[in-house]
């Protein structure tokens, strides 16, 4: 058991670094979902496999900063060429949502596959963006986690004022609420699901960067944080993007607390309790909405 003020602080210092992945992630899985009514479930393993690809650069010795843009980039096109190539053929089909769950599943599977046979499946060391610790009164914290943060709040800040204030932000939230309609007022249906997908995989790219950095690269890199995302996912709720960002959040915290104050044995347990007692009181989530759906 643990005690005292700083280590209360340290351990939601260091939750909330480690929800910011989540965060992320979440907001990624939330934007394509609201934007194509796709469940994204690869959207870690594209992140995962992008890093493998931008990694080339650093053993060219290229710049940690250039290597993060690359892999963002590789991702979002992965994104992209995903929902072309995969998502697309299925049609917007009865339980389309469960549909493209189970597709994305076995693509996860696949891409570590892929990883395995091109890279293989022992970890990798990954350099971070910023080395060495910031010391915040009697503990330290790495100042990867505080870069990672930080560009965590950037990119949300950003994606919420390009949804909240731009034409095509706002074009494709009215997409989100209702494709029928946005089909008639002449709303490009490709268009906003080639933003969403690669906008969605960029962010999942940030996400595994951060924690390729503070863990190492592998094949099963997105496995633990993924299922933290989906969790964060559904404490906020599947339709709304700040509640994705604040369930993020509160995953990481909460998991730290639950290993720091119980046990690392019973922190998924603990999260995931919670996680079920929240959906018993909110279905939809804390800040979701219950869709309707046409018949």
């Amino acid at each position: 058991m643990m005690g005292g003020l700083s280590e209360l602080l340290s351990l939601v210092i260091a939750g909330v670094a480690s929800g910011s992945a989540y965060a992320l992630l979440a907001l990624g899985v939330v934007i394509i979902f609201r934007s194509t009514d796709a469940v994204n479930f690869a959207i870690g393993q594209t992140g995962v496999i992008a890093l493998y690809v931008a990694s080339l650069l650093i053993s060219a010795g290229l710049p940690v900063w250039l290597v993060l843009l690359a892999a963002t980039v590789v991702g979002a096109v992965a994104g992209v060429v995903t929902e072309r190539a995969i998502i697309r053929p299925l049609g917007h089909r009865k339980n389309f949502a469960f549909i493209s769950l189970v597709v994305t599943i076995g693509l996860t599977f696949m891409l570590q596959a892929l990883i395995g046979a091109v890279w293989g499946h022992p970890p990798r060391a990954f350099p971070p963006l910023v080395a060495g610790t910031l010391q915040i009164g009697s503990f330290a914290v790495a100042w990867n986690k505080v870069v990672a943060t930080g560009v965590a709040l950037s990119c949300m800040g950003v994606v919420a004022y390009f949804f909240g204030r731009t034409p095509l932000g706002i074009a494709m939230r009215a997409s989100a609420e209702d494709h029928f309609a946005a089909r008639i007022v002449g709303l490009d249906a490709n268009r906003v699901a080639i933003l969403a997908w690669s906008l969605g995989c960029g962010l999942a790219t940030l996400a595994m960067f951060f924690l390729a950095a503070e863990q190492s690269l592998s094949s099963t890199l997105a496995d633990h944080s993924l299922f933290r995302a989906f969790a964060g996912v559904f404490l906020g709720g599947l339709t709304s993007m700040p509640g994705a960002v604040l369930g993020g959040f509160a995953i990481g915290i909460l998991d730290n607390l639950a290993g720091g104050y119980v046990s690392p044995n019973f922190r998924d347990s603990i999260v995931f309790g919670v996680i079920v007692a929240v959906l018993f009181l909110r279905p939809a989530g804390l800040l979701g909405t219950a869709r309707k759906q046409r018949v």
